[in-house]
């Protein structure tokens, strides 16, 4: 099972996004409300977002989480003129099956491990098994998460706390949930022991690179 290595794959192409919509390190910051130092860092492999900056850098940048984490889908726009299209083949047909041994990982910030589910990328879809180690959160700066598309969660595994709007909801094992993802919302591993669980996202529009 290879890991995610941010080294190689994460800080790269979220360089290259940000210069292709022509925003300074400090700018986007700015604009997605952390430090130039950790945009910095993530760019240069020395540290990973949280789930919380790794959505508002999607977000801000109009990329898809695909393309920033696996390098999925298309990449960003050019300003090189059209492509000269390629002579017609007869494409291989979709990938259909994900094999556990083989799944796409990455480890964000704050204890909190994706694995995605699907053998190729889906433009309005993240479907994923997240796995919150004892302690973790979906954000280190303890900000709610707010982003496009409703999500659904099922607990395979272990207790999960989830704060959706002014409620908090304690999840186990067989619970699930669903609700808008505009509603500001966090989840918390209060317990020693790791939550595994099942999480979609169905996106109110394709994500673009």
């Amino acid at each position: 099972m290879a890991d995610f290595d941010p080294g190689t794959g994460l800080g790269p192409r979220l360089r290259l996004v940000r210069g292709s919509r022509r925003l300074s390190v400090r700018e986007l910051a700015r604009r997605v409300g952390c430090s130039a130092s950790l945009i910095s860092q993530i760019e240069r492999g020395v540290s990973v977002p949280s789930v919380g900056v790794l959505y508002s850098l999607a977000t801000e940048l109009g990329s898809s989480l695909d393309y920033l984490l696996f390098g999925s889908g298309a990449g960003p726009a050019s300003d090189a003129g059209p492509a000269v299209a390629p002579e017609p083949r007869e494409a291989p047909p979709p990938a259909i099956v994900q094999r556990g041994c083989d799944r796409r990982i990455i480890d964000l910030a704050s204890g909190v491990r994706w694995e995605r589910l699907t053998p190729q990328p889906e433009a309005m879809t993240d479907f994923l098994e997240v796995i919150y180690s004892p302690g973790g959160h979906s954000t280190d700066e303890r900000r709610p998460l707010r982003h496009d598309g409703r999500e659904y969660g099922l607990i395979i595994s272990g207790t999960l706390q989830a704060n959706v709007g002014f409620e908090s909801y304690e999840l186990g094992p067989g619970d699930s949930i669903a609700f808008d993802s505009s509603t500001p919302h966090e989840y918390l591993n209060k317990t020693g022991d790791p939550v595994h669980a099942i999480w979609v996202v169905v996106h109110s529009e394709p994500g673009r690179a």
